[in-house]
């Protein structure tokens, strides 16, 4: 996202919601003198912003259902393959293939790599509305699954990228190993970012997205290796 669609969804979310000063700046890219702090909880490295000057780092909780930003501004809902038969199924499609045609858009873009690198990804999105064009891809639109109380009407069998939300997640291979990272995703649509002295006011949120993060990329067969991506029928 450009600084200026940043901006935007920072000055739409503080029409109702306070947002710390400090992390408007470093959304904004104005705060510089940052640290990547990683954090090994189970089988997933977070990394964690730590901004050296205020010598704090930035944590995040969820203000689910006084807030449902990310679903009413939702930018973009690539598929895994596990989520093209659940929610197929609960579509009720006999077909995957059906509903691959029906409901999904192929799409390529480019994404930020967690070094700042370019990445080619080509995904399968869910329709956030029922005439969604490609041209609409990663444009800010209330997904047709929201319901009138502000959850999800797919709930449990949601998109696994929904779970993610706000953390943007990648694979590195360690010795032969898979090993997942995870990081946040800035792009201010999300009231839920806090600043403090100690990683342990985030710690139940680490314990529950380790889990939802290794077991969305196990599933995921998309990579994010220069110039690749992929989305597996199998």
């Amino acid at each position: 996202m450009s600084q200026n669609e940043i901006e935007e969804s920072l000055n739409l979310l503080q029409k109702n919601w306070d947002i710390d000063p400090v992390l408007k700046r470093f959304m904004l890219g104005k705060i510089t003198d940052i640290s990547d702090y990683p954090i090994k909880v189970k089988d997933v490295i977070f990394h964690i912003p730590y901004l050296n000057l205020e010598k704090k780092y930035i944590l995040w909780k969820c203000f689910w259902p006084d807030c449902h930003n990310c679903c009413d501004r939702q930018g973009r809902l690539p598929l895994t393959s596990d989520d093209l038969i659940t929610i197929g199924k609960g579509l009720k499609y006999q077909k995957t293939s059906e509903f691959i045609k029906n409901e999904t858009l192929t799409v390529t873009y480019q994404e930020q790599g967690p070094s700042g690198q370019s990445t080619t990804m080509t995904t399968i999105n869910l329709k956030r509305k029922t005439d969604e064009t490609l041209e609409d891809d990663g444009t800010h639109i209330s997904c047709r699954f929201l319901d009138e109380k502000g959850g999800c009407s797919m709930h449990p069998d949601r998109p696994g990228v929904c779970y993610l939300y706000p953390f943007s997640t990648w694979l590195e291979n360690e010795r032969g190993l898979a090993r997942v990272h995870a990081t946040y995703q800035f792009t201010g649509d999300c009231p839920g970012f806090y600043l403090s002295e100690n990683l342990v006011d985030m710690k139940e949120e680490f314990q529950e997205y380790s889990k939802i993060i290794y077991q969305y990329n196990m599933s995921s067969n998309r990579t994010n290796r220069e110039n690749f991506g992929s989305v597996s029928f199998s």
